[in-house]
C-alpha cells in the first residue's frame, strides 16, 4: 500500500516535471520541491478534492465534467500556494498543468495496474 502511494507520487512528480517545462507559467525550483509538491498534491487530493467535488457537483454536471479540469487546477494552485519554491502563474497555467499531471498519473496507474495484474 505505501509502496503504491510512493510509485504513484512518483508519476505526480514526472507530471509535474512535465508541466514545468512545457507549460508556461509552471515553475520549480528542484527536483525535491516536485517530490514534495507531488507528494502534497496525493494529501489535497486525499482530503481536501472531495469536498470541493462534492461543493461543486451541479456546476460539475452542467458542464458535462468539463469543470473537474477547473478543479484539479485549483488542487495544483493550492499546492503552488502552500509549497514554497513551486510556483503556478494563472488559472490557464494550472488547467494545463492538471491535464499533464492527469495524463501522466494515468500512464502511471495503468502501468501499475498491469504490473499487479501480470503478479497475479
Amino acid at each position: 500500500m505505501v509502496i503504491r502511494f510512493i510509485i504513484r507520487a512518483l508519476f505526480a512528480a514526472l507530471g509535474l516535471w512535465l508541466a514545468t517545462r512545457f507549460v508556461p507559467g509552471v515553475r520549480a525550483q528542484s527536483v525535491e520541491t516536485l517530490v514534495l509538491a507531488a507528494i502534497l498534491l496525493g494529501v489535497v487530493n486525499a482530503f481536501v478534492r472531495p469536498v470541493v467535488l462534492v461543493l461543486t457537483l451541479p456546476l460539475t454536471i452542467v458542464t458535462l465534467g468539463l469543470f473537474l479540469l477547473v478543479v484539479n487546477a485549483l488542487m495544483i494552485l493550492l499546492v503552488a500556494g502552500l509549497l514554497p519554491g513551486f510556483e503556478v502563474h494563472g488559472l490557464v497555467a494550472g488547467v494545463l498543468a492538471a491535464i499533464v499531471t492527469g495524463v501522466t498519473s494515468w500512464i502511471g496507474s495503468m502501468i501499475i495496474r498491469d504490473a499487479k495484474d501480470y503478479r497475479d
